[in-house]
């Protein structure tokens, strides 16, 4: 299945000292190599920030 899924991860959370969210998604490891980066909402941080695709 050229499906995958990943989990992405706040990134300015840690730098605040404030629990990291996480959100699970999937991508097309075909037509998209480079990492996930998208934009969610942080429950600790009350904002949106950019989350990242991490090791999983």
């Amino acid at each position: 299945m050229p499906r995958e899924t990943v989990i992405i991860e706040c990134t300015e959370a840690r730098n605040e000292g404030k629990p990291a969210s996480r959100y699970m998604t999937t991508r097309n490891k075909k037509t998209q190599t480079e990492k996930v980066e998208k934009v969610k909402y942080n429950w600790f941080l009350r904002r949106r920030t950019l989350h990242r695709e991490i090791k999983s």
